[in-house]
């Protein structure tokens, strides 16, 4: 089997998920600057067999999409038109970066460590990706 990637993509930093190749654990891999993505992606995906990769979907409360959802979908054109034997899924990421910082917090890790923005966004991805799986198991 393959794994299948996580991506949490933000404004300046972009958290990355990836399953075992069996696909029954989701686990933090990256947190990589949203500039150099393209550039962490084209080496991961070459060292990787991926089919499958699952893009966070900002809702805001009132089911609109957020912001971030224009340069989601740019993001989103790019890769399909670079690697389209990689199929796309996106998934809900309402609250993942508050529901990541609360499992950061309750593992206990320190406060230093927990002020670090890109674990929650490696985490914030991991719970997307486990998310994903959940639904479609």
């Amino acid at each position: 089997m393959s794994k299948i990637l996580a991506i949490d993509y933000g404004k300046v930093r972009t958290g990355l998920a990836e399953t075992d190749p069996m696909q029954i654990i989701a686990s933090a891999l990256e947190t990589v600057a949203t500039k150099e993505l393209d550039k962490y992606l084209e080496k991961y995906l070459a060292e990787n067999d991926v089919k499958d990769v699952v893009v966070g979907l900002p809702m805001r409360a009132h089911g609109v999409p957020g912001e971030i959802e224009e340069d989601i979908q740019k993001f989103i054109k790019k890769f399909t038109k670079k690697y389209p034997n990689i199929e796309i899924h996106r998934e809900d990421e309402s609250y993942t970066s508050i529901r990541a910082s609360e499992a950061i917090f309750a593992a206990g890790t320190k406060k230093k460590k927990r002020r670090e923005k890109g674990l929650i966004d490696r985490v914030s991805a991991t719970l997307i990706l486990q998310q994903f799986m959940d639904r479609s198991s």
